[in-house]
């Protein structure tokens, strides 16, 4: 199993987008905060491919309440 403190994203991406985006500067909170948010969104795809009793995680698994 993954460990629940390690990066889920590539962190000089993330600096990248950000400062590109928006011209700012990305705090080092930033990252481990943004992989938790993804952490979740893999746990709630992964329960949605299994309510579908699948074993492949697909890009409809992952919902966002917009």
């Amino acid at each position: 199993m993954s460990d629940s403190n390690e990066l889920m994203l590539v962190v000089s991406k993330l600096k990248k987008y950000i400062r590109a985006k928006a011209g700012m500067s990305t705090g080092s909170s930033a990252a481990p905060a943004l992989s938790n948010i993804v952490r979740q969104l893999c746990d709630q795809a992964i329960e949605n491919a299994k309510s579908d009793r699948r074993k492949t995680v697909k890009d409809r698994d992952f919902t966002t309440s917009d």
